[in-house]
């Protein structure tokens, strides 16, 4: 066994990766300048909390194996740094999982969204059929305790993430997976701060393709023109195999699904989902599992956490909270609420919190994303904005980027909270409130919030 050094290891899949070197018998340490929960909590209890917050050179020796390096470290950061003197292995995030997952069977989960999703309904049909396998996923997932997992399993699924790998190595994280089997999902410009154009965003997914062994079967979303164009381009020596949306109906907001095996209701519901599913049935019918027992397991999936997760529901009333942020994201989501709830209203607030989303050169890629919403909240904190290194915005530069005039844009947590709770008591018609972000909308309790007469 190994002694590995994570620097920046406070992140929230670092530290899942931190846990399951710890699961398997090695030693693992590690630092960071800011851990929060849940990974304090996490690491606490396996008791590899890093003693003290910072950076500390002296614990950076000849005994260690490997370090792993967090995208949040700096290039000069000074544990890089006495690794780099002392010449001990350094690895990225991506790097070293694929170091302990090389002898296996790698399927990958690529695309600009839904792989959390694809990657976690892979998951639940392998689980209902009892397959052994690995997995790191972005988020935690109904029925399995970690997020990342390692054993002597032959197989491991992985959600591809197309952001840089280190400081030291700014290709995508998807690079250094080498796929036997990969999903494509969809493209959709993200990440602005590292890809200023959309041309060289789509590119990393060219590359990606390329990359991949001649014959690999390359399952991909037929639906979207931009994954149709990358297959064109850069995927000829694959086994590209596409997928389409199934035929469905809904029945009291629940999806029921018109297959060759028969009609399955699933709990996942909005296009973007069936689509999502089609992914993961596809791949999971390559590793051997027949159509009938991947429908037969799919019904059962209750979804990822922040992946349209319903959080409260009354009466009269229900909430969701998705992960979406990206204009495609978000219009996915709406169109998904209201074609599941077509007799309520659909109140929809968007919290603008990630760099691409608060950098006005973006903006304007979310015009008439909130369209499909009978009530349009947009919030942002100055605070994040500070923290990005962004320069100020105003409500009504936010409001115009939207294309839809009455859009209300709030930059004040207790003011988005009156505004909610007026909408939900002047509503006629049950709600549904959808809430969207990928933080928190700065710690609002929802619950309070949730004050429909209806309730």
């Amino acid at each position: 066994m190994n002694h590995i050094h994570f620097i920046a290891m406070g992140g929230a899949v670092m530290h899942q990766l931190a846990l399951a070197l710890l699961r398997q018998g090695n030693t693992v340490t590690g630092s960071d300048d800011e851990i929060n929960d849940p990974a304090k909590s996490n690491l606490a209890a396996a008791g590899i909390l890093p003693p003290a917050p910072g950076w500390h050179p002296e614990r950076i020796t000849q005994n260690l194996d490997a370090v792993v390096l967090g995208m949040h470290a700096k290039a000069d950061n000074p544990e890089l740094v006495k690794a780099q003197e002392l010449g001990i292995p350094i690895y990225s995030f991506p790097q070293y999982v694929y170091e302990v997952s090389k002898n296996k069977k790698r399927v990958v989960v690529a695309g600009s969204h839904g792989k959390t999703t694809i990657t976690s309904m892979i998951m639940h049909i392998l689980r209902h059929q009892g397959v052994a396998f690995d997995y790191l996923v972005g988020a935690k997932v109904a029925g399995f305790e970690q997020s990342v997992q390692l054993t002597d399993a032959p197989l491991i699924i992985l959600e591809g993430d197309e952001y840089p790998a280190s400081v030291i190595e700014k290709r995508p994280k998807i690079f250094f997976y080498h796929p036997h089997i990969t999903v494509l999902s969809g493209i959709a410009w993200d990440h602005i701060n590292v890809f200023p154009t959309y041309e060289i965003y789509f590119n990393q997914f060219e590359q990606y393709l390329q990359g991949i062994e001649a014959g690999a079967p390359l399952f991909y979303n037929n639906e979207d023109e931009e994954v149709r164009r990358v297959v064109a381009a850069a995927g000829g020596h694959l086994s590209a195999r596409p997928y389409n949306m199934p035929l469905f109906t809904y029945h009291n907001g629940e999806a029921v699904v018109h297959t060759g095996e028969g009609d399955v209701a699933v709990s996942v519901f909005g296009r973007h989902n069936l689509l999502n599913m089609q992914a993961a049935i596809g791949v999971c019918m390559e590793l051997g599992i027949s159509r009938g027992d991947c429908y037969q397991a799919i019904a059962t999936f209750t979804g990822a956490a922040k992946r349209l997760e319903k959080i409260i529901e009354t009466d009269g009333f229900v909430a969701y909270r998705d992960f979406a942020h990206a204009p495609s994201k978000l219009k996915a989501t709406l169109d998904a609420v209201k074609e599941a709830y077509p007799d309520r209203d659909v109140i929809a607030c968007f919290e603008l919190h990630t760099y691409s989303s608060l950098n006005e050169q973006f903006l304007g890629e979310y015009a008439h994303s909130m369209d499909a919403a009978d009530k349009a909240i947009v919030y942002f904190s100055h605070h994040a904005l500070s923290l990005k290194g962004l320069p100020a915005l105003d409500t009504a530069t936010v409001q115009q980027y939207f294309k839809r005039p009455d859009v209300s844009v709030w930059d004040e947590k207790e003011k988005l909270q009156q505004a909610v709770g007026s909408l939900l008591k002047e509503a006629a018609r049950p709600v549904c409130l959808l809430l969207m972000s990928s933080g928190t909308f700065d710690g609002i309790d929802w619950n309070t919030v949730s004050s429909h007469p209806n309730n």
